[in-house]
C-alpha cells in the first residue's frame, strides 16, 4: 500500500511517497501523479524518503514524468533515497538521468 501526498511551494512541487509502489498501487499512484505532467518551468521535487519499494511499474512512473518535464521545460529531482531504493534506481541506470539531492 501506498500514499501519496502534493505539496505546491510555489517554485517547486515535492510529491511525496509512503509505502510500497508496487504493481497493483501504481495505477492509483499514475492517477495522482498525472496533476505533474502539466507543470511547466518549475521544478518538481519527488520526495521518497518513505519509498520502501519500488516496482518496474513504479519505476516506469518515474520515466514517464520526467519525459512530460522535460518536454515542459521543468526538472525532476528525486531527494531521500533510502539504500534499498538507491541499489533499485542504480541497478536500472536511472540514477543517471534524474537529478539527484
Amino acid at each position: 500500500m501506498i500514499q501519496t501526498t502534493i505539496d505546491d511551494k510555489g517554485d517547486r512541487i515535492v510529491m511525496y511517497f509512503e509505502g510500497r509502489l508496487d504493481t497493483p498501487e501504481t495505477p492509483k499512484v499514475e492517477k495522482e501523479m498525472k496533476v505533474l505532467e502539466d507543470v511547466h518551468d518549475r521544478q518538481i521535487v519527488l520526495d521518497l524518503t518513505a519509498l520502501k519499494y519500488v516496482a518496474s511499474s513504479g519505476l516506469r512512473l518515474f520515466l514517464s514524468l520526467l519525459q512530460h518535464a522535460r518536454a515542459n521545460n521543468s526538472t525532476v529531482t528525486l531527494v531521500g533515497l533510502s539504500p534499498y531504493i538507491d541499489r533499485v534506481f542504480e541497478e536500472t541506470g536511472f540514477k543517471r538521468l534524474f537529478k539527484l539531492d
